[in-house]
């Protein structure tokens, strides 16, 4: 194709959900509460693993990462969502699609890190006691935080420097409630085979091969407990990881049902169902899940309310 004759496009529009117009507020204010209770949620998880003394441990310093990310990732995606709800559509710059693409890369692929990191801290503190101080200390921990951070925005920036090399010259529709990969080449006049087979690469070594390192991780995690001569000390145990499985069962199964499974027979509002999941609805459910899993985190929580309380008594 002559690229002196095409004709790049400069704004695109995103349809999201079409609602009918009797929710339409309705589902205005659940999507603005769900984005209150996510960001107040994580903002909580990392205030407590802040304050409290006890929660300064690997798990909780991982947690306290993962709920930055999960912060980013909403607010990333949900503002944009919510004008669409309300205006039934919203028409952004190309380049605004671009830069709200990369920062979904750098968090989903931080978090799949971040999750296999947290696997990993949970073998050894289950599989390796005696040698988990020394493997998992203060440095150790920040590095691998710093190596998933940076992992993740060299994905984003490999992804997003291939897309910009792409011609789009229309049609300017994408028919989702953000810019995913699939619907942004789908507005490309180029051959973008090159650019799928290099995000199929990606997809290999920064998905698949962490799921796998985690399903390796846990393997090891129960045969470990099923050892555990008495009921309590394998509950006990178990109580300490199953929070964090639950929450890669959940985050790794909806990517699944997205980007592995074929999607032929997949209408696009399922495939927006499905994306809304993992983009919206994982970030709110996660310090949900550690908080009503985990004994440690309620007790502080109990503590810091006791503590408001008896300093409003002492005021009055």
């Amino acid at each position: 194709m002559d690229q002196r004759n095409v004709t790049r496009i400069t704004t695109v529009l995103l349809l999201g959900f079409q609602i009918p117009q009797s929710i339409t507020f309705l589902a205005f204010f659940l999507l603005l509460l769900l984005y209150c209770i996510t960001i107040c949620g994580n903002l909580l998880i990392i205030t407590l693993v802040s304050y409290s003394r006890t929660l300064h441990s690997p798990m909780y310093f991982f947690l306290s990462h993962l709920s930055v990310l999960d912060i980013i990732l909403v607010t990333d995606i949900l503002p944009n969502m919510i004008s669409t709800v309300l205006i039934k559509k919203t028409i952004m710059s190309f380049s605004d699609c671009l830069a709200q693409f990369y920062f979904f890369v750098i968090t989903e692929s931080s978090e799949c890190l971040l999750l296999t990191v947290m696997s990993w801290d949970r073998y050894l503190a289950i599989c390796k006691p005696l040698h988990y101080t020394l493997k998992m200390n203060y440095q150790v921990c920040w590095t691998l935080v710093i190596l998933c951070w940076m992992l993740g925005v060299f994905v984003a920036l490999v992804y997003t420097v291939t897309i910009s090399m792409l011609q789009f010259c229309g049609p300017d529709i994408i028919d989702h409630f953000f810019c995913d990969f699939d619907p942004i080449l789908q507005l490309s006049c180029s051959d973008t085979t090159a650019a799928q087979f290099e995000v199929t690469i990606l997809g290999v070594i920064f998905v698949v091969i962490p799921f796998f390192i985690i399903i390796v991780s846990y393997a090891y995690i129960i045969s470990t407990i099923l050892k555990i001569p008495s009921v309590t000390g394998r509950q006990k145990v178990f109580s300490t990881c199953s929070s964090h499985l639950t929450v890669v069962c959940i985050y790794y199964g909806t990517l699944v049902c997205v980007y592995l499974i074929p999607n032929r027979g997949q209408t696009r509002d399922i495939t927006k169902l499905i994306s809304l999941l993992y983009t919206v609805v994982t970030p709110m459910i996660n310090p949900l899940i550690y908080s009503l899993r985990n004994q440690e985190l309620k007790k502080v929580v109990s503590n810091l309310i006791q503590n408001f309380l008896d300093m409003h008594v002492i005021k009055m």
